[in-house]
């Protein structure tokens, strides 16, 4: 099933759920634009969740996965954390437990900053199980692979 809104997207397989969202403009100084998150998860997404899977990931199984693709400002594409141009082809060398943005026994977690189509922004992945990452990783590649990212898009 696709989901796209705000300008980003991907082709959720059976078995995934996938919300993109904003959060309500009461979290950001008075003016400030709010970016679009994009999760993807082989659990059910909570209504009320964090940014970085807050509230998933404590759910996952060792054959689960979680993604969070969130949008920064523009301007932070002329930085040096978002200096890498296109989106990320993991790899099963940049998942480890200590990558988890909250440490689960037995997780694996990596973490992404770069710029695609002027858009700057962070992908974190979470892997159920850091023991089963060789097995999991071709289903999170595969959700990756139909990651659609529209340039010039407001949000």
């Amino acid at each position: 099933m696709q989901v796209r809104a705000h300008g980003v997207g991907v082709d959720a397989p059976p078995g995934w759920e996938v919300r993109i969202t904003r959060r309500s403009g009461e979290e950001h100084a008075p003016g400030a634009r709010v970016r679009p998150v994009l999760h993807a998860a082989t659990v059910p997404l909570p209504a009320v969740r964090g940014d970085f899977g807050g509230g998933v990931t404590a759910s996952l199984g060792a054959g689960d996965l979680f993604v969070s693709l969130f949008e920064h400002d523009p301007a932070a594409c002329s930085t040096a954390l978002f200096a890498t141009r296109g989106l990320p082809r993991p790899q099963v060398s940049d998942f480890a437990p200590e990558q988890l943005q909250r440490t689960i026994a037995g997780q694996s977690g990596a973490q992404w900053f770069f710029q695609h189509a002027g858009r700057a922004f962070c992908l974190y992945a979470v892997l159920g199980s850091h023991a089963r990452r060789v097995e999991l990783l071709p289903r999170l590649r595969a959700v990756l692979a139909s990651l659609v990212v529209e340039a010039g898009v407001e949000s």
